[in-house]
């Protein structure tokens, strides 16, 4: 047997390789997840549009020596399956390399270690001259030329990936120095969320300060964790002796809400499609808005997520890409997952429909009945026994024939399909006020002025304890009784 060394053409495969499909902020989360790993605290990324544009991200973490810089930008410089450590976000040893070029033709990476600062850089069109993987190592003259570089210089280590030839972000802009201005809005989105946890600096994490054009991000918390959200219990799933940690959330009600805490929440795509399972990589969130069709996104769900942590020695159990933009569960933790999202959609179809009260109690009195028809659809009523309208009956036959016709009309007036449309669109719908003790007191001594007995008013507190709204206002009703109203 013969054996033959093939290695690739170098100008085909870095080519190649910039169609993976990067978009401009999942390629920069990639850069970030390398400076994370190298124990980076402060993270600055500048993009400079006018002229010779170019977008620098640069780091305090570690830095590299020259040997460890030439094995960075080696394409596949770390083997997938070797253990990493804990903290480490990488996987194929490929980010830097395609995350960069799929952006620009000419990647730089200045590092510095040590005390001593040294460069080197890919250009595909030096490339395509020598048709060989020729990495060029830059001299103190050409570090020293890169924008920014005195960052390295001042600090006592730290790394600048320099993107420079942006040749894929300018297709198709006719103002790139605007079209700037909204890749910057998308990506300060995007890094807001995914390194969220890293951002707010949550318990055994160090915090991590990311800037965009020297203005800070805040942190994007999906599950707006200190307000009102529901957490219920967290647990485990047992894996090769590596524990996933699964933790749902019901998200407040959408009344409870302000504007911006919506858009927080549902960004521009709403609610309805960010619920699901959030997976979180070393704390870092790769996927999120998927049920990972256990469950399908609907209306009454809308408020329900799931917050999924697995270490990165369980990668090849989820299939993680090299985009680190899709994770697929294996079969044995979709098992696992499947009662707890069962219990989830539960408890946020409980909470969106009568913000956490439920409407189908059955020792509840309610304003509206919701029937099932023989036909099998539903039927809105208006409940004939609620006390205020039997209060109405007493009144002669022609008007509580009024009355009647009212009721009627309103029930057939309900303009179903607009509140559905109000409802799914994130929009606050205002109706469901509080209510005050001036709105309640008249409304009180009319029920109680037709009681006749002592007898008839117990039955009338009775009644009163379990009606919407009287049962929420519950020492208004026991005051207005103890002063002998």
């Amino acid at each position: 047997m013969k054996i033959v060394s093939l290695p690739p053409n170098a100008p085909v495969l870095m080519e190649a390789t910039r169609a993976i499909g990067y978009s401009l902020e999942t390629a920069l989360a990639d850069i970030i997840d390398n400076s994370i790993t190298a124990n980076s605290t402060k993270i600055d990324i500048y993009f400079f549009p006018i002229g010779s544009p170019y977008v620098a991200i640069i780091d305090n973490g570690a830095g590299m020596d020259q040997d460890e810089l030439i094995n960075a930008m080696r394409y596949g410089s770390k083997n997938p399956l070797d253990t990493r450590a804990t903290a480490d976000l990488g996987r194929f040893g490929l980010g830097l390399k395609t995350a960069s070029m799929s952006q620009c033709r000419k990647l730089s990476v200045i590092s510095g270690k040590d005390g001593i600062v040294t460069g080197a850089q890919w250009d595909l069109d030096f490339i395509a001259t020598t048709d060989d993987w020729s990495l060029k190592l830059l001299d103190e003259d050409e570090i020293k030329a890169c924008p920014h570089i005195d960052e390295i210089f001042i600090n006592s280590s730290g790394t600048m990936v320099l993107w420079q030839e942006l040749d894929r972000l300018k297709v198709g802009e006719f103002n790139f120095d605007e079209s700037m201005g909204k890749y910057m809005d998308r990506v300060r989105e995007h890094l807001s969320l995914v390194f969220h946890r890293y951002l707010s600096g949550e318990a055994g994490l160090k915090k991590i300060r990311i800037s965009i054009n020297k203005i800070s991000l805040e942190s994007i918390d999906p599950f707006l964790t200190g307000k009102s959200t529901q957490v219920m219990d967290e647990e485990s799933i047992n894996i090769n002796g590596q524990k996933i940690v699964v933790s749902p959330y019901i998200l407040p009600h959408i009344s409870m809400l302000s504007e911006t805490e919506i858009n927080i929440l549902g960004g521009k795509e709403g609610l309805r499609k960010q619920q699901g399972f959030y997976v979180y990589r070393n704390k870092r969130l790769l996927v999120w808005g998927t049920w990972f069709r256990l469950m399908r996104q609907g209306e009454l769900s809308k408020l329900a997520r799931v917050r999924v942590d697995i270490p990165n020695s369980l990668d090849y159990l989820w299939t993680l890409d090299i985009k680190k933009s899709v994770a697929v569960p294996p079969e044995v933790v979709r098992r696992n997952l499947a009662p707890i999202i069962e219990k989830l959609a539960g408890r946020s179809k409980r909470t969106w429909t009568y913000r956490g009260k439920k409407e189908t109690e059955d020792s509840k009195v309610h304003v509206w009945d919701r029937i099932k028809t023989r036909e099998g659809g539903i039927v809105y009523e208006i409940n004939r026994d609620y006390p205020l309208i039997e209060v109405l009956r007493e009144m002669g036959e022609s008007e509580k024939s009024a009355i009647e016709q009212l009721l009627i009309q309103i029930e057939r007036g309900l303009p179903l399909n607009q509140l559905y449309v109000d409802l799914t669109s994130d929009e606050r719908v205002l109706n469901e006020k509080e209510v005050s003790k001036a709105d309640l007191m008249p409304l009180l001594k009319q029920l109680f002025t037709g009681c006749r007995s002592e007898q008839e008013r117990k039955e009338m507190v009775r009644r009163l304890s379990i009606t919407e709204p009287f049962d929420q206002y519950l020492e208004w009703l026991y005051e207005f009784i103890q002063e002998g109203n």
